[in-house]
This record gives C-alpha cells, structure tokens and sequence, in this order.
C-alpha cells in the first residue's frame, strides 16, 4: 500500500542538530545540495526534485538540514512568506512526484512554512533565530525553545450495512466525495475523535474504532490519521457549516469510482490518505 509523503530515503541526521560546527560544514560541503523551489512550488527535472549547488555565500541560518542521502546532505533554504495555497502546477507536480521524493517535499514545505509563520516568541514576542540546524527557534530574550509541530488530523469512514459514508465540502471540485476529516481536541483519543467528528459532521453514532494507516499532509504541517469505524444506523443529519452532502456508497462504487470508470462520484487525488483510506476499504 503506497501512502502519499511517505517513503522518505534521507537519513534526518539528528546528531547534526546538535553540532552547529558539523551543520556549517555540511552546508559547505562542494557536494552539498540544495532543493529548488520557486516559493514554494517544487523545481522538477525530468520528473523528479531538481536540486542545485550551495551558493558560497550561503548563510547558515537561512537553511535548514532535510537530511543526508549517500554521504550527501541536502538543504533547503528558508523564506520570509508563508505558503499560501495549492496551484495547478504544484497539484502536477505532486502527481508526478516519485513517493520518496514527494516525502522530502512535504518536509522542506512544512518546515520552511513553520520558519515563516514563527518568527516571533509565542512566550514574550521578541523575535527568534533558527537554531538546530533549521529544526527549531531559540529565543533571545526568555530563552524559549520552540520546534516544528504536527497537527493530528482524523479521517475516517463509517461504513453500515457494506457501505461506507462519504462527505462533500464546497470547496471539493465538482462531483468529488471524500473520507470525513477533523482536528483531534484536547484531551481525545483518536478513538473519540473519530466518533465525535462523525456524530457532528453526519449525525452518525460509531464503535469499533479501527487504525488503518497515517500520513503527513504538508498542507501546512497535519499528521493524517485514517480510520475505519462502525455506525449504529444509516441515518444522517448533515451539518451544512461543514458538509454540502453525505451519502452512502457500496463498496462496488467506490472500486468504479477509484478505476475512474464513470462512477456517480469522483475521489481524491492518489496522494491523498482518503485515496488510500476508500481503496483499503474496497479491498
């Protein structure tokens, strides 16, 4: 089973995080290389990552470490902008993508995003520098450390009777259905978010909670974590702030729908954990 941002081959190299001396130079190293992105739109050649040189008055704290592949460390350097959306180039190109390299991506996106949306102590408000070789910002003035984080997504089917629930939102393009999703709360389990996002989205009671697999979505920085639980009854209320439709599909759509083979409705792209989620579940 392929997931989407996963399969990254570059060793992370967590030693360095803890070496400026090592970090400046591996950056220095002729060997080194550094991920082309045009803002925040992936360069390709050829069908995979481009990468180029380090400039030789590259400056340490404007780079952050992905990792080393083979002896070779690769960078990526940071920018002042957060990223802002998906164009249909980046969509393409994440078609395009090899897993691994779509891996590496995701973490230059990510992180880079996290730099740019973090500049400032969420402790004090004095601004910060990066440290740990890109992985994290120290503050100056309270000395507050503060480091890349994850935000954990569920996203679930609930399936009743062979079928499974599938929901649309306004912004989906025309006829596309998808897996539910929703933001794990404070002090819930995976398990309870997954029930309380299906009884607010769908007016759907579920047990049987079951873990099927996970993925990072860098869009900006969200831990995926698919799920498939069993619900009481087929009956639906629909909370239209969240959801334009709800239906409830058999497992031979959802196998026409993912064969692309003029199903009633379309699913997501194949580097989209739903994609997987409805593909484990019509398996």
């Amino acid at each position: 089973m392929t997931i989407g941002f996963t399969g990254g081959r570059l060793d992370r190299a967590d030693p360095l995080r803890h070496d400026p001396q090592g970090f400046a130079a591996a950056l220095a190293d002729p060997a080194a290389r550094l991920l082309v992105l045009d803002g925040y739109q992936p360069g390709m050649a050829d069908g995979r990552l481009a990468w180029t040189g380090i400039p030789p008055d590259a400056v340490a704290d404007e780079h952050v470490l992905l990792g080393i592949e083979d002896g070779v460390p690769h960078f990526a350097r940071l920018t002042g902008e957060p990223a802002v959306g998906r164009s249909f180039e980046m969509i393409a190109a994440l078609h395009a993508l090899m897993p691994g390299e779509a891996a590496t991506y995701a973490a230059a996106r990510s992180v880079i995003d996290w730099h740019a949306r973090h500049r400032f102590c969420a402790r004090c408000g004095t601004a910060t520098a990066p440290f740990r070789s890109g992985w994290g910002r120290h503050c100056p003035a309270c000395g507050t450390e503060h480091f890349p984080r994850v935000d954990p997504v569920v996203i679930m089917i609930a399936e009743h009777d062979g079928r499974a629930l599938l929901g649309r939102q306004p912004a989906f393009p025309p006829g596309r259905y998808s897996a539910l999703a929703g933001f794990l709360e404070p002090g819930e389990s995976i398990e309870e978010a997954v029930a309380r996002e299906l009884f607010e989205e769908a007016g759907v009671r579920v047990g049987n909670v079951r873990y099927i697999a996970s993925q990072p979505w860098p869009f900006p920085s969200s831990l995926m974590i698919a799920c498939v639980a069993t619900a009481v009854d087929d009956v639906l209320t629909i909370d239209t702030t969240e959801l334009e439709d709800a239906i409830w599909v058999s497992r031979d759509e959802v196998r026409a729908a993912l064969a692309g083979d003029g199903s009633r409705f379309g699913v997501p792209p194949d580097y989209a954990i739903a994609h997987t989620l409805l593909a484990a579940w019509a398996a």
